[in-house]
């Protein structure tokens, strides 16, 4: 059954609490660092898996079995603050993500908070450009996915020191701070650290009441949990149905696999939701570039919004091709979320190859390397749409589109951020969606810290969950 997260407040923090504190200026921010230094003393990493491939949870044309998983980070500290971060997987392999987490602990263990923060471009570089470790990517593949998991975790540390929720720590950033934060190499032929602060500073005037808006009504959110590819047409039909009486208006689904079946799907799923719902399809990169363009003419009978994903993720110009193709159509390519780093970002935006820009939290080198994309996109004036289907990504990215609507972008047309109503309950701080909309996290950090218990039993391959599955 189609189950919205949680409504009201969650957790024991709320933002008119943190709000109550006096704004902290940009020195004043680093002189509390200072005071409570938050030295980190300790990194630990574990391999966190939920079966959701049991009940086809998650399956598409490429990925037919996933286990939605998690390479999840805590750092300690001397002061007992912690940071929590994670970076999304399905499940084998993430024994892997966790080596190069641990390879990366050294250059993280031994800091401070305030050492990092005064000097965040800096210490991203750090972890990106190791002078050995960077030859494993540099900045893409699982040792990029590691530093995200990392750095998603300090992230959360500072918005925990702060008392903040991640996107309220962004937005009350000066943004000359924000513009440090951002590794501007490889991009500078685009966007300079001159334009990126012009743009902030532009998007300061109405940043105040944006901010209400936001705290009011929330984001936009569609919905991918109606139609994954192994779902049966009751099932489909029943979670369709169960969604339209909550509200949703803005529908995803998989194809791929079997043209005259994807026909027949989006056909049933289109007249479930109705003409004036929106409506969008995900190949999840199953085809080659002339496949793709067939593929999706048949399927403009439904009007979908966008294809997703229709071929390689690391294929530039054949996304290009795709989109110069369909745009008679009415219908626009929208990827990313396997979109190694900003510099693939820049080239997308570069070749009209896109025309919805999604953003990963985990994929990228977490809120830094996302900053530049957003900044990106909006010079390229296309629309970010962010990835969000899997365990922890809507609570991680939620932060960052907040950010993008109130201090970058300012605007909602044809915007909207993926939700998936799966796992929430592992979380301490799950997702608020109202009225198909991403209400604004209150509590401190930055929404991936789990439950203790949820990461006992679903730990791989100790845990409860996992036993029983090994003795099956």
């Amino acid at each position: 059954m189609f189950k919205p997260a949680r409504h009201g407040e969650v957790g024991g923090v709320s933002l008119q609490r943190s709000q109550q504190q006096k704004p902290l200026r940009s020195h004043d921010r680093l002189n509390l660092c200072a005071e409570m230094s938050h030295k980190i003393v300790n990194l630990r990493v574990r391999d966190v898996r939920f079966p959701t491939s049991l009940e086809q949870h998650g399956s598409d044309a490429m990925h037919t079995d996933p286990d939605y998983s998690a390479a999840y980070v805590v750092l300690d500290t001397d002061s007992g603050l912690k940071g929590f971060g994670l970076t999304f997987t399905l499940g084998k392999g993430t024994e892997i993500v966790l080596c190069a987490v641990k390879a990366l602990a050294g250059l993280v263990i031994g800091k401070s908070l305030q050492e990092i923060v005064s000097n965040f471009r800096g210490f991203y570089r750090l972890l990106t450009s190791d002078g050995q470790m960077r030859w494993l990517g540099p900045e893409k593949g699982v040792i990029h996915l590691a530093t995200a998991a990392v750095l998603n975790a300090v992230w959360d540390l500072w918005a925990r020191a702060e008392g903040k929720p991640l996107w309220k720590l962004l937005v009350d950033m000066d943004p000359k701070q924000i513009v440090s934060c951002i590794d501007f190499r490889y991009i500078t032929d685009v966007l300079t650290e001159e334009e990126a602060l012009d743009i902030l500073v532009k998007a300061q005037e109405g940043k105040k009441q944006r901010e209400d808006q936001m705290l009011k009504e929330g984001y936009p959110a569609y919905t991918t949990s109606c139609a994954w590819l192994g779902y049966s047409d009751q099932q489909l039909k029943q979670l369709c149905s169960d969604a339209l009486k909550s509200g949703w208006t803005r529908f995803k689904v998989k194809v791929g696999a079997d043209l005259e079946d994807d026909i027949r799907r989006c056909r049933l799923i289109r007249k479930m939701i109705g003409p004036s719902s929106t409506l969008m399809i995900d190949a999840n990169q199953r085809w080659d570039v002339a496949e793709a363009i067939s593929w999706v003419s048949r399927l403009a009978e439904v009007k979908p919004l966008w294809i997703e994903e229709p071929t390689s993720p690391d294929d530039i110009l054949g996304h290009a091709a795709i989109s110069k193709a369909l745009a008679p159509l009415g219908i626009g390519v929208a990827t990313g979320e396997q979109c190694h780093n900003r510099v693939m970002f820049k080239q997308f935006l570069q070749a009209s190859a896109l025309q919805f820009v999604q953003i990963d939290s985990c994929r990228l080198g977490s809120v830094n390397e996302n900053l530049a994309v957003l900044l990106m996109a909006y010079k390229f004036q296309v629309p970010v749409c962010p990835h969000a289907g899997g365990v922890g990504l809507c609570e991680l990215v939620q932060h960052l589109i907040l950010f993008d609507y109130i201090c970058v972008s300012a605007d909602l047309r044809n915007r909207m951020c993926e939700y998936v109503d799966h796992l929430h309950e592992h979380f301490t701080s799950p997702v608020v969606i109202q009225d198909a909309h991403y209400m604004p996290p209150k509590d401190p950090g930055y929404s991936c810290e789990m439950l203790e218990e949820s990461v006992n039993r679903h730990e791989y391959p100790e845990g409860d969950i996992w036993k029983q599955e090994i003795q099956k």
